[in-house]
């Protein structure tokens, strides 16, 4: 079940530098992939790095922390700097030319979009499209808990830092949040053994009857 799951991952705080399967990083992936998102435009790329230079460097920019290092692979969530016509038209073009068939309202909707996205401030397109991100950041870690992958989820580092070093500005891209997928190092993990804490439902839901 998909709660015992939830329940057993955790955010892993050292890894053993032992290798995923392809199998399951492919599987972490197309769970992203398959993530819903804001009209469907899917506005983000998954960078998967493997090379342990590049993560040794990344990790200089992100706290120290040793899981970006001692990962077997590392996931960064980079989200489109901005909207822009050529983009939108992408998205909406390979849906045509899935499906087979254009619809009058799907093209209205499309026109609406371009008449309201391309037009706004960048930040506010980064930053809706790095909530888009968030959503299939989110259904890898739930992946790969069902994989029994530990991840950590990471926001501590350096973004610009990371943009430069991977050169993701040139790409229109801007990155949001990573992920170092592995396995967790029992032994060393401070965190491994400690009890989950989340707010008991009475002080995390509030319903409106």
């Amino acid at each position: 079940m998909i709660l015992d799951l939830l329940n057993w991952r955790y955010a892993t705080k050292k890894m053993n530098k032992e290798v995923v399967p392809q199998e399951k990083i492919d599987h972490i992936i197309e769970a992203a992939r398959l993530a819903p998102t804001s009209s469907g435009l899917q506005p983000f790329e998954v960078i998967i790095i493997t090379n342990q230079e590049l993560k040794d460097k990344i990790r200089k920019i992100s706290w120290d922390q040793s899981v970006i290092s001692d990962c077997s692979h590392l996931l960064i969530f980079a989200a489109w700097d901005t909207y822009t016509k050529e983009r939108i038209n992408a998205a909406f073009d390979l849906v045509n030319e899935v499906r087979g068939f254009t619809n009058e309202g799907f093209e209205a909707y499309r026109q609406m979009l371009l008449n309201t996205y391309p037009q706004r401030d960048p930040e506010v397109n980064y930053q809706h499209a790095a909530r888009q991100a968030y959503i299939a950041f989110a259904m890898s870690m739930a992946v790969a808990a069902e994989e029994k992958v530990d991840c950590t989820p990471v926001e501590g580092f350096d973004p610009n830092a990371l943009d430069e070093i991977l050169g993701l500005r040139e790409l229109g891209l801007r990155s949001a949040v990573m992920l170092p997928v592995g396995y967790r190092d029992a032994e060393g993990d401070w965190n491994v053994k400690l009890t989950k804490v989340r707010r008991p439902k009475d002080q995390f839901i509030r319903l409106y009857k």
